[in-house]
């Protein structure tokens, strides 16, 4: 029998995996509105900051001198790491502009080989046969799944790069995530990697915002973006995969797939036909596979 806690770790994870796969269509939806980039990611990053201050000042009036506090070293590269969050942000919105969500969502699911290659290459370590299987049916699902033998569906090639790139950073993203300033509470490490990212969001924003500021997007968009993008899913993963494991983590996060899919399909009417769908599944099966343990005990 699966123990409570295991339980309300998947319950966690899923719904941390759930708000992420929100995001993208929030974002196209602004566009739509008439909001840029550079206004949409300020606009998360400035709530997601302020959202991460309140709960850690409330885990540390909460908890007092018990709160491990981070040294300048910590913050340093803490921040540094984070700026391949505010990355991550900018390209993938980007590619949401150019390619439709359903599309970019499976672009940023390469972080499957991405992974894998950043391991073989860091770590000097040459990957397992589950692994290579699962980085071959990631590439099977991602072809079926962007429909490129489809003729009449033509993807802009600015789309597909600049998911590419969200991709890498990302997988930069969670590889720093796991390894930098462990020892310190996961809200603190929330915090530090946002401003890290926010100093590459108002750099790209200054450097590519062509018209004033439109600041109703912190009222209209802001906090819905936030909360979904920057606030509840670090807090909802950070608290459920240590009651899941990696393994188990890893499989139901990538619930965010379907969902993303399925709220550009309601919201957005994108067109996602059988073949991407197996495509999607395949996804989904690689990443079951490549985190599920072969090897039993007896």
């Amino acid at each position: 029998m699966i123990k409570n806690s295991v339980l309300k770790g998947v319950f966690l994870v899923g719904l941390g995996a759930t708000s992420y796969g929100m995001l993208a269509t929030f974002v196209k939806i602004a566009y739509g509105q008439g909001y840029t980039t550079p206004e949409v990611t300020v606009a998360q990053f400035v709530y997601g900051i302020m959202g991460m201050l309140l709960i850690n000042m409330f885990q540390k009036a909460k908890k007092g001198k018990t709160v491990i506090k981070a040294s300048q070293k910590n913050i340093t590269q803490l921040m540094l790491a984070g700026t391949s969050l505010g990355f991550t942000s900018i390209f993938y919105y980007l590619a949401v502009k150019y390619i439709p969500v359903s599309i970019a969502i499976v672009l940023l699911m390469q972080t499957v080989w991405m992974g894998v290659l950043f391991e073989m290459i860091l770590e000097k370590k040459i990957p397992s046969t589950q692994k290579i299987v699962s980085v071959f049916i990631v590439l099977t699902g991602t072809i079926l799944a962007t429909n490129v033998f489809e003729n009449s569906i033509v993807l802009d090639w600015r789309g597909i790069a600049l998911g590419l790139l969200a991709a890498a950073s990302f997988t930069t993203t969670m590889f720093t995530a796991n390894r930098v300033a462990t020892h310190i509470s996961s809200a603190q490490r929330s915090l530090f990697m946002l401003l890290g990212g926010a100093v590459i969001v108002t750099f790209f924003a200054i450097s590519t915002q062509t018209t004033p500021f439109n600041f109703e997007i912190f009222i209209k968009w802001g906090i819905i973006l936030a909360l979904f993008g920057t606030i509840i899913p670090p807090l909802l993963l950070n608290a459920g995969f240590p009651l899941t494991g990696i393994g188990l983590g890893s499989i139901v996060s990538a619930l965010e797939l379907p969902v993303s899919v399925l709220m550009a399909y309601l919201l957005l009417n994108e067109q996602v036909n059988l073949i991407q769908w197996l495509g999607i599944i395949l996804i989904i099966l690689a990443i079951i596979i490549m985190n599920v343990n072969l090897k039993r005990t007896s």
